[in-house]
């Protein structure tokens, strides 16, 4: 379990500093001390490598009982919670980082990694977001007849264009960008909740 620890470590710093395309098994077996035999051993080829690279990071980061329904808790809480925490994710400069070495394979031809990417991020968030409202629109919580299209609504409210001007590379002052994170996710889950509140 070390071993893949710091296969995972050094796959990850390397794909943000290198990109995938820039990033070759045996780097990866150097930067974690271990053989490329080790590497290939425990996780098959790049690809997969790579899956598990993203899939560990955002299951650390966003672990799927945030997105889990508490009646007791309630809706109104549980979105902001869920705002909150995507929002710091997205601007942080590592995960910048990272997407902007994606955008970079996939102009150089290699979209497969950008897909992957989707796969493991955008599109488990979406289906893990979708459950919850699912499940909030069968205790009544909510009043949503396409919850689908409810859940991209639901990001684009919180996350507005921060992410797009951190890949630009309009960075604000911390203190300036932590003030306006709070307050897009704030304002955003509030007007969901304007959108979708039973009446």
């Amino acid at each position: 379990m070390e071993k893949r620890a710091a296969i995972l470590a050094a796959a990850k710093a390397l794909f943000i500093r290198n990109a995938f395309a820039g990033t070759s098994m045996d780097a990866i077996a150097a930067e974690a001390k271990v053989s490329k035999l080790t590497v290939y051993s425990h996780f098959g080829d790049k690809d997969n490598l790579f899956r598990e690279v993203i899939r560990s990071r955002i299951e650390d980061l966003l672990p799927e009982d945030i997105y889990r329904f508490d009646p007791d808790v309630g809706i109104e809480q549980t979105l902001h919670a869920i705002a909150q925490a995507h929002m710091h994710i997205d601007c942080q400069a590592e995960h910048v980082g990272t997407f902007r070495a994606i955008l970079s394979d996939c102009r150089q031809g290699n979209p497969r990694y950008g897909k992957l990417l989707w796969e493991e991020g955008p599109a488990r968030m979406h289906r893990l977001m979708e459950n919850l409202l699912q499940q909030a629109v069968d205790h009544g919580a909510l009043d949503i007849p396409v919850v689908k299209t409810a859940s991209v609504q639901f990001f684009s409210l919180i996350k507005g264009d921060m992410l797009l001007r951190r890949l630009f590379g309009c960075d604000e002052c911390p203190e300036t960008a932590a003030a306006e994170i709070a307050e897009m996710a704030r304002t955003g889950v509030n007007t969901f909740l304007r959108a979708y509140a039973p009446r």
